[in-house]
């Protein structure tokens, strides 16, 4: 064994770091001077990196700003796959989506105002966010079809996604509003509190047994 050789455990610590450092560089390039506007080679310079580097821990220039779109993109098939049993896919996304206003959750859109000021005006950041609602809707219409035994082709999961998929954007922008509105986050919480069970309870009538779990 070459004791010069890192265990892997302190490699991928190292890969960790290196990554973080890249992230937390680029962010911070974007809020400074906007995402268009910064170059892979400026963020490797403050990263004191090789450009290479950047791109091959981020394929794409907005990987570096949405570095939790997997997170993102699971999260409502995800809650569908783990609803307590006896529960439907509304009530189980109702109250994942409330337990993340209760935590003040980056990833449900409490991001800040500097961040979220950097997504609003970057056409190319919106459009991606925009991107990455619609793939969450597509994983959750995987989900659903699952839960129902039916296929993902099947108009009904089509359609309770699309309705789930709407309330959770509605929400998201809500947050994102109040943000650059100039709201704190534990007021934005305190709205959200309020306003998201009406915005769930509008899709009771449609879907209040739908996907009920044995």
């Amino acid at each position: 064994m070459d004791l010069n050789t890192p265990a892997p455990g302190l490699r991928e610590t190292k890969k960790r770091e290196t990554r973080q450092l890249i992230s937390d560089h680029a962010t911070r390039l974007f809020i400074e001077q906007g995402f268009e506007r910064t170059t892979i080679a400026e963020i490797a310079d403050a990263a004191r990196v090789a450009k290479k580097t950047v791109t091959n821990y981020f394929p794409r220039k907005e990987d570096l700003v949405l570095d939790h779109q997997d997170q993102f993109v699971a999260a409502l098939a995800g809650t569908v796959a783990a609803r307590e049993p006896g529960e439907t896919p509304l009530a189980a996304l109702r109250r994942a989506f409330l337990a993340a206003v209760e935590a003040q959750d980056p990833v449900a859109g409490f991001a800040g105002p500097a961040f979220t000021r950097m997504i609003a005006d970057s056409p190319t950041l919106t459009s991606c966010l925009r991107g990455l609602h619609d793939r969450r809707e597509e994983a959750l219409t995987a989900a659903l079809a699952g839960a129902t035994a039916t296929s993902p082709d099947d108009i009904t999961p089509r359609t309770a996604a699309a309705l789930l998929g709407g309330v959770h954007r509605v929400l998201f922008s809500r947050i994102q509003e109040l943000t650059l509105a100039g709201s704190a986050n534990p007021e934005i919480a305190q709205v959200l509190t309020r306003e998201a069970p009406r915005a769930f309870d509008l899709l009771t009538p449609a879907l209040a047994e739908y996907g009920r779990r044995s």
